[in-house]
């Protein structure tokens, strides 16, 4: 027979991912365990001239997509090796990033994006608006072509899961030493 007692306290100390179905699953289960490790978009040398490798979970995404943010706003698009120019901008006083798609001079496009999350490995963008409502994803995920080339979008999810792992870890192996000091304090003082 199980004991409840056990399982609960096997779950509060478990750091394993879970099996979700979708990469915005994924990051909405994860991104809460690991925002507080997040850089802000005013922080750019994490985000300039990084080859950032886009991430999805549809099975009919075979090509490889680069974005590159260049300084002074510069764009790059690399889809498969063929280079789209654009621009980018933060708004001021926000985690606020401004994609623009190019044509010759002109602007053909222009999206709004929410920062979600960014350190050196991945930066998780969040398009304006209720993205999911319209069919589309909801999250615009780029890990850093260095770290993810080559992984499956589950593998890349368990990169990012993985700064939860290491810090949970280190939290709960400090708990235990001092559950363990607290209990032989314990046991000698009643000696």
């Amino acid at each position: 027979m199980e004991n409840p007692i056990i399982n609960k306290l096997t779950r509060t100390f478990s750091v394993e991912l879970p099996e979700l179905e979708s990469i915005d699953d994924y990051v909405d289960f994860i991104i809460p365990k690991i925002y507080k490790y997040s850089e802000d978009l005013y922080e750019s040398d994490y985000y300039i001239e990084t080859r950032w490798l886009e991430v999805r979970d549809d099975d009919n995404f075979l090509e490889t997509v680069l974005h590159i943010f260049r300084d002074k706003g510069e764009y790059l698009q690399s889809v498969d090796g063929n280079i789209a120019r654009g621009g980018w901008q933060v708004l001021d006083t926000s985690n606020t990033l401004i994609l623009n798609q190019l044509s010759g001079n002109s602007v053909v496009r222009s999206e709004l994006y929410d920062l979600i999350f960014l350190n050196s490995d991945f930066l998780i963008l969040k398009k304006h608006g209720d993205q999911q409502r319209k069919g589309q994803r909801k999250y615009f995920v780029l890990a850093n072509e260095m770290v993810a080339r080559g992984l499956e979008w589950r593998e890349v999810m368990d990169l990012l899961y993985n700064l939860h792992r290491g810090n949970s870890r280190s939290f709960n192996m400090i708990l235990f030493l001092l559950l363990l000091i607290a209990l032989i304090i314990l046991y000698f003082s009643y000696r």
